[in-house]
């Protein structure tokens, strides 16, 4: 192999001459409607871009050059708007020296693997890539996987955890070695060969860009106009006999790809299930997960007004809670393992339960929201005499009115919309 075949020379390990590429193409439907205008990578978590998470997992390893490939017009202005160059995210975060961003060229890909392979071929890259999904938060040791690629001589590893249910991932049958014998995309429970599920991380070698040229791989893509890192790329590269292994992570790993999912990690992150990220700022006590956001001089007369309600039991908490800066929460206002964003104003009697409010919503008096994510800019309308109800996962996109004394209830309201009624496992889209 290359001297390029892994960062390690000897026993040096350096993390600099790894690239990251972050695959963000397609609808996200299983997101939806959060994703209806607003990349997946850039849905809101614990106050922050979902991607977020991955940078600063990575960052906090020594990982200094991303390279995000986006595909199509919404991915690329959120991720572009938000991190351009990376010269903010190193500053918040006090990363030293700064992380550089590049963005994929203005080419079209046609999956995961076709992006790894246009952005490898465009900055020229002849080092080791670990290509991370940009819906997943992971917690993994980056030098050790590296290490396990270079010692097995592999041409592509791939990180698995084991799991309890197969239906929607891509399994792999390792022999002992850990050498991927066979891969299958979502395979049907009865059909699946184990309960190894691909995590959606990957290291390759540089070598890797030959694989790329070669007319079995440009027939796949021709015929199905797809070149899918699951569907296509790994099934492939097993099928051909390349040197494939499966890496099992140790760490956790969230995939936040559905609005379920997105509930559950959000509730396992503020219980401290993401060693990389277990404080969030403006913590009012040791011994309790709850913190109130807000630094600046504006903010932090916020933050003291909420403390004192809660300390003086005006405003009830359960479990892990994030509020974000300059929130108003009236008396009475009952919040359990939830995650309340910037600006969001909470009218008296409240109940919010195992849920998300995006940043700048209005929660109405009495309004009950449980196991539901309510967007960004949304109001929900509500008084003592006419309570809305939200529960059973239901999912409020952006810019949406709720009137008061509507009840949804596993159902999903689009953008923009003004909605009143009662609603059971709808889903509501403007024409």
């Amino acid at each position: 192999m290359s001297d390029n075949y892994a960062p390690l020379v000897g026993d040096n390990y350096d993390p600099e001459r790894i690239r990251v590429i972050i695959p963000v193409g397609g609808k996200a439907t299983r997101l939806l409607p959060l994703t209806a205008e607003t990349s997946k990578a850039c849905i809101r978590l614990l106050n922050r871009p979902l991607v977020e998470f991955s940078l600063l997992s990575l960052a906090n390893q020594g990982i200094r050059h991303f390279i995000f490939g986006v595909k199509g017009y919404t991915n690329y202005r959120d991720l572009y708007d938000y991190f351009e160059s990376g010269y903010g995210f190193s500053v918040r975060y006090n990363i030293k020296p700064r992380i550089h961003i590049k963005y994929q060229p203005n080419v079209e890909d046609i999956g995961s693997a076709d992006s790894a392979r246009i952005n490898m071929d465009y900055y020229e890259v002849n080092t080791p890539v670990f290509a991370v999904q940009g819906d997943n938060i992971f917690d993994i040791d980056v030098k050790d996987i590296m290490q396990f690629h270079r010692d097995k001589g592999a041409l592509m590893s791939i990180v698995l955890r084991e799991v309890d249910n197969v239906e929607g991932l891509g399994i792999a049958d390792i022999d002992k070695n850990s050498r991927i014998k066979r891969f299958v995309e979502k395979p049907l429970p009865k059909d699946a060969p184990s309960n190894l599920a691909n995590t959606g991380l990957y290291v390759v070698s540089p070598e890797i860009k030959k694989v790329f040229k070669e007319s079995g791989i440009k027939n796949i893509a021709a015929e199905k106009h797809r070149l899918d890192f699951g569907y296509d790329f790994i099934p492939y590269m097993t099928q051909t006999g390349r040197p494939v292994y499966g890496y099992t992570l140790k760490g956790s790993w969230f995939d936040v790809g559905t609005p379920k999912n997105y509930l559950e990690a959000m509730k396992n992150l503020l219980h401290g299930g993401f060693k990389m990220l277990t404080e969030f700022g403006g913590r009012i006590s040791p011994d309790k997960k709850i913190w109130v956001q807000g630094e600046s001089n504006d903010a932090a007369i916020r933050r003291q007004e909420i403390v004192r309600k809660i300390r003086q039991g005006k405003i009830e908490i359960e479990g892990a809670v994030l509020i974000g800066r300059h929130c108003e929460i009236d008396d009475n206002v009952k919040i359990v393992d939830s995650c309340i964003d910037n600006f969001t104003r909470i009218g008296k009697g409240a109940v919010i339960e195992n849920s998300a409010i995006m940043d700048r919503a209005t929660i109405g008096e009495h309004a009950q929201i449980r196991e539901s994510i309510i967007g960004r800019h949304t109001t929900v309308s509500s008084s003592m005499r006419k309570q809305t109800k939200l529960g059973e996962v239901s999912v409020v996109a952006d810019d949406v009115t709720i009137e008061e004394g509507s009840s949804l209830m596993a159902s999903k309201i689009y953008p923009h919309q003004h909605v009143r009624g009662d609603f059971f496992n709808q889903i509501l889209i403007t024409n």
